[in-house]
């Protein structure tokens, strides 16, 4: 579920993907993905490709919040938690020092250079 939305989002050019491990500081999920996109016809790219590829991966996806705004829209895969930002909002929320105490996973081997 991580592997397929990091790759769905790196296919439309998603920036900046992290992925958190925050099973040891949240009841929420797993793993957190954060990543920007920079429009919202960019965001709604990346988040629409994460939707199509893991449904055909067969994973249920929970719900999909935020879209109608376009700044910052969350997939929630249950397990998985994509969140998707245009790079002022990301800035702003700044999740990655929120949750600071997860480690990252390494998603190099995912992600195009």
């Amino acid at each position: 579920m991580l592997e397929i939305a990091v790759r769905a989002a790196d296919s439309k050019r998603a920036e900046d993907i992290l992925a958190l491990d925050v099973r040891k500081v949240s009841l929420l999920a797993d793993y957190f993905v954060i990543t920007h996109g920079n429009s919202e016809r960019q965001i709604n790219a990346i988040v629409d490709e994460i939707v199509d590829q893991e449904e055909k991966a067969g994973v249920i996806l929970k719900r999909v919040e935020g879209k109608e705004g376009g700044k910052w829209i969350l997939i929630d895969l249950g397990d998985v938690i994509v969140h998707v930002f245009q790079e002022s909002e990301r800035s702003f929320y700044n999740l990655e020092k929120l949750w600071s105490d997860a480690p990252l996973v390494d998603v190099t081997e995912w992600v195009s250079e």
